[in-house]
């Protein structure tokens, strides 16, 4: 997958949560982006918001996340002392249970799927031709603990 085709599978996914109902209207990543700004509007009116902790595993998904909090206009923050992948926000219950958080793991799984093409592809063409895991075997038997800790 090239880097454009990845950019329209984003658009489409955005689509996908703001409900659009024609091919057209997959396309149109501005007016989907409105309309899951109206949701999450009447969401907060029905169901206000409240304080979440998002933890991410790698600093790849909290940049994904941050940005898409930012992009419907909720602020992301975290506390002192608390870990940089760990993302805060208030938002709505079910914004983050019917939009949010199910945009999200899309969007993660198509990057992380992207990412991994091109790692593989990349480390297979100027690293090593064979990239594949490596092989797993039998723990030795051990007399003592030489060279350990």
């Amino acid at each position: 997958m090239d880097e454009a085709r990845l950019i329209e599978k984003l658009r489409l996914i955005e689509a996908l949560f703001a409900g659009a109902k024609t091919a057209g209207e997959k396309v149109a990543a501005d007016r989907a982006r409105q309309r899951i700004l109206d949701r999450l509007k009447v969401y907060e009116r029905e169901d206000p918001p409240i304080e979440y902790r998002f933890s991410m595993g790698d600093m790849w998904s909290r940049k994904v996340f941050v940005a898409l909090l930012r992009r419907y206009g909720i602020k992301p923050y975290r506390y002192k002392r608390q870990r940089y992948t760990t993302v805060m926000a208030r938002v709505s219950k079910r914004f983050v249970n019917e939009t949010l958080w199910p945009e999200f793991q899309e969007i993660s799984a198509t990057l992380q799927a992207y990412l991994s093409e091109v790692t593989g592809r990349v480390v297979s063409e100027v690293i090593h031709k064979d990239s594949s895991e490596a092989d797993v075997v039998e723990e030795p038997r051990e007399l003592g603990n030489p060279g350990g800790l």
